[in-house]
């Protein structure tokens, strides 16, 4: 069996850290913009999502391309507001904030994984260096 790279598995982890940071980055804005009922061109801001791929170089995952939700927009009643349309119902962002809190977790705990992968692997040079001493 031959090893082609033997810094594989830190490869992996630190390719998973960084694409589940983005991760957390696009939740993160979602969050933030919940409200936004102006987001430019008239429209309220649009939920966004993180699409991967895997990668061929390494064998860990990255970023492939950022993908806008194009589903409907919530309607509210709020007949007072200056974006109201006539029927007196504000268009807000398609974002569903328990949905993200639940990404969000996902992705906290995907992050934490590569983590230990890291530490595990840190575990096994040490030791590997102490028998050879």
């Amino acid at each position: 069996m031959e090893v082609n790279n033997s810094f594989g598995p830190i490869d992996i982890a630190i390719s998973g850290l960084r694409a589940q940071g983005k991760q957390m980055e696009v939740i993160s804005s979602n969050v933030a913009n919940a409200r936004t009922v102006d987001a430019g061109k008239g429209e309220p801001y649009r939920r966004r999502e993180a699409a991967f791929t895997s990668d061929d170089e390494l064998g860990g995952v990255k970023l492939d391309k950022m993908v806008t939700d194009m589903s409907d927009f919530l309607r509210v009643l709020d007949p007072g507001n200056p974006l109201a349309d006539g029927a007196g119902y504000v268009a807000m962002p398609n974002v569903n904030l328990p949905v993200e809190m639940m990404n969000l977790n996902i992705a906290t705990r995907v992050y934490q994984a590569n983590v230990a992968v890291l530490r595990r692997y840190q575990q096994m040079v040490e030791t590997t260096l102490e028998l050879l001493r």
